[in-house]
């Protein structure tokens, strides 16, 4: 019989083995589709390469799609190595764009730099306060966050369209349900080509890092992750670190939203989170929780997604081959994973056993 049995830590070395495999594997299959297909899949690789880092512009690009995925995966990850299970980065990107574009729309007359900083505030807290909801049903009621999470996804994605459709709606949009755009003053300006939330990103990679790894909280963040019963007989109060992770978790989140709207989209919309919530689910799985590691994961998936969207332009693939071959890496990379942790092994039935005597 095969029997997939739990193996000791894997090392740094064996991980990254393991991890290379799975990346060649990934390849293989996908080149095997690419050929398939009727495309080389050495020059497919190449324009994607190309796609995403062939140009000023196209570097600009990648980096843009990185940003929000980097703060994300470190907020998430803040849930995580609590064993929180926070699936609601979505809601959360809402809400925080939600909040922070109340004060774009209200005190445009404000000076920017108060403006930018006031919505960057309201943004954290919107995100905040709606991963509060979960994390207190979690506390009071040991609700399982998966659901809650979750379902709240879609009550922020409700609220977001009938803000659209109704009271925010933009005058100018000819009947369609929109928000207005954002005035100069409410949009984040530009660093080396980019906007200024590359650097936001890198500024709290270091903070999440020193947060996780330096500090009394970080240390009990990870205590009540491996267990509830230590946490608590190390004198840990379990509720109130719950909620503060959480929040902190769901303020990443939303800040976000908000440097999404102002930055890349310039107005509010229901699109804003557009499946990275999920997406960054992934990369903070890949990363193994740990923020360096986050800024590599979410590079490397930053150019498979702009190099998956040159692509498609320069061969002609339609795009849902470009999310098939986008999902193929997907798959057995993270499918790598379950080697670091588990094996197979042969293993004797008893019939077989039985006749060997």
């Amino acid at each position: 019989m095969l029997k997939i049995v739990k193996k000791t830590e894997a090392t740094i070395k064996q991980k990254i083995a393991i991890n290379i495999v799975g990346i060649f594997a990934a390849l293989t299959a996908a080149a095997l589709f690419l050929a398939l297909s009727g495309f080389n899949p050495l020059q497919v690789y190449i324009s994607m390469v190309e796609g995403a880092l062939g140009s000023s512009y196209r570097i600009s690009q990648t980096v843009i799609q990185a940003v929000p995925l980097i703060i994300l995966s470190l907020g998430i990850a803040i849930a995580f190595r609590m064993k929180f299970w926070n699936i609601g980065a979505e809601g959360q990107i809402l809400m925080g764009g939600f909040l922070g574009s109340y004060f774009a729309y209200n005190f445009s007359q404000l000076p920017k730099p108060a403006l930018l900083l006031l919505m960057l505030a309201a943004g954290a807290v919107g995100g905040a306060v709606w991963a509060l909801i979960p994390a207190w049903l979690k506390v009071k009621f040991h609700a399982n966050e998966s659901i809650t999470t979750l379902m709240l996804n879609y009550v922020a994605l409700k609220w977001i369209e009938y803000l659209s459709a109704g009271p925010w709606k933009d005058p100018a949009a000819f009947g369609y349900p929109r928000m207005p755009r954002f005035t100069e003053n409410a949009i984040l300006p530009n660093v080396f080509g980019v906007h200024i939330g590359w650097i936001i990103a890198l500024v709290l990679v270091v903070v999440v890092y020193l947060f996780l790894n330096n500090t009394k909280k970080g240390f009990e963040i990870a205590i009540l992750g491996e267990s509830e019963n230590t946490a608590r007989y190390a004198g840990i109060s379990i509720g109130k670190t719950v909620l503060l992770a959480v929040c902190l978790s769901g303020a990443l989140c939303g800040l976000t939203g908000i440097i999404q709207a102002s930055a890349v989209n310039n107005e509010m919309s229901s699109a804003l989170a557009n499946g990275i919530g999920y997406t960054a689910i992934i990369t903070t799985w890949l990363s193994g929780l740990s923020a360096p590691v986050i800024v590599l994961v979410c590079g490397l998936f930053a150019i498979l997604t702009q190099g998956a969207s040159y692509i498609q332009t320069a061969f002609g693939i339609p795009s849902a081959a470009a999310s098939v071959l986008q999902a193929l890496i997907l798959f057995f990379v993270l499918g790598s994973d379950f080697f670091t942790k588990y094996k197979f092994v042969w293993q004797k039935s008893e019939h077989q056993t039985k006749e060997g005597k």
